[in-house]
């Protein structure tokens, strides 16, 4: 199958967005000029924080209100973006994005309410897409449980089965694996599905959850865990595990650490104290190891392994469009195989370019933010449009 027809967008999450007023700032400022700047029709990839949320459900028509202010702009709406919960442009970030997790019942009740949004955004019979955090972050001193995880995704399948026998709305979730979190790996990500399934089953609820619940491939995150694009898609897909979005991204990599001190001197530079940056090195017997972030105490002491890595790579999401910035180079490479391994699934996920790093970027890889999201869009739609169709 190709890769799905409707207009390739980007992920919103890159502008601050606490109010209704301004989410639609965000879409005048950058999404409209974006769509302008591109020449066609462009899909909005809505990151909706909890008080939005909350602001668009309190009012009866609010729902049909954002989908007429979408329409009045020309932008279509497949697919939410509820891995940010709170303020997503905080001064600092870091693991508080993974709060609250999958055991907790605010986790679910944003969910659902986003589903709820989405439902009221979609075409008649349309498919809808929202990703959302892996589970819970390893490095809390209390993990969150997976069973508990699990029974909180089964009710959640159950209500976007409500949804979709309510509204003829199909919303699927898509889980995000991501450095350091409890589901970061392929084998990791098809293990907790099984359990989960496992969950589901005994509650008379697994073909709502095979149905429903899914991941979302980020091309970065597992271009930092060293994971081969057409591999990793294929492993779920025997698995069985749905993949309901693709976000396309890139992350930093610098070859010869040791050797390349212009290169470490550039990394540097994107140390920063709001985003976690995990960093992963690729060793010469092809073992990985990893750092929960990019400090300046980790590159003042990397410790011998860091050092004599071959590979480093730093979830550091940076314009698709780039192979490198000066002396540091980028995952792009992994971008095309990771789109044609999708485009050979027998579905066709949702995907968006998701960078939402433009605010945080050093002096010299900064740029104006319409005219650096509008060359990612180009990029990723050349990239598209030169898979062959089936």
């Amino acid at each position: 199958m190709a890769l799905n027809s409707l207009p390739l967008g980007y992920c919103t999450n890159v502008h601050p967005a606490q109010t209704f007023a301004e989410l639609l700032s965000g879409l005048d400022r950058y999404t409209v000029p974006v769509m302008r700047r591109v020449g066609r029709p462009m899909a909005a990839g809505l990151w909706l924080a909890r008080p939005v949320v909350d602001e668009v459900l309190a009012a009866p028509d609010g729902a049909a209100r954002l989908a007429a202010e979408l329409n009045a702009r020309g932008l279509t709406v497949y697919t939410l973006n509820a891995f940010p919960y709170g303020d997503f442009h905080a001064a600092r970030v870091k693991e508080n994005v993974y709060l609250p997790d999958w055991t907790s019942s605010e986790r679910l009740a944003y969910t659902e309410r986003c589903a709820t949004v989405l439902a009221g955004l979609l075409p008649e019979g349309g498919e809808g897409s929202i990703s959302t955090l892996p589970i819970g972050f390893k490095g809390f001193d209390r993990a969150p449980g997976f069973l508990q995880a699990a029974e909180q995704l089964t009710d959640c399948a159950r209500t976007l089965a409500r949804i979709a026998a309510e509204t003829g709305r199909t919303i699927r979730v898509a889980i995000e694996p991501e450095p350091f979190c409890l589901l970061e790996t392929t084998e990791e990500t098809i293990e907790f599905f099984r359990l989960l399934w496992g969950v589901a089953s005994t509650r008379g609820a697994e073909d709502a959850v095979r149905e429903h619940i899914g991941v979302c491939y980020d091309v970065c995150h597992q271009a930092v865990e060293f994971e081969d694009p057409a591999t990793c898609v294929a492993t779920l897909d025997r698995a069985g595990v749905r993949v309901n979005k693709v976000q396309v991204s890139c992350a930093i990599e610098l070859n010869a650490p040791a050797e390349n001190a212009e290169g470490r001197a550039a990394l540097r530079r994107f140390i920063e104290p709001r985003y976690l940056h995990q960093v992963f090195a690729r060793l010469r017997d092809g073992r990985t190891i990893g750092a929960v972030d990019l400090t300046a105490e980790f590159l003042d002491a990397p410790g011998p392994e860091f050092t004599a890595a071959e590979t480093w790579r730093v979830h550091f999401h940076v314009p698709v469009d780039a192979e490198h910035f000066g002396s540091l180079g980028t995952t792009q490479s992994a971008l095309r195989p990771a789109l044609v391994a999708i485009a050979a699934l027998n579905y066709a996920p949702h995907v968006e370019v998701e960078t939402y790093t433009w605010a945080v970027l050093p002096g010299e890889a900064a740029q104006d933010l319409v005219t650096g999201l509008a060359n990612e869009i180009n990029a990723t739609q050349r990239l598209i449009d030169e898979i062959p169709t089936r």
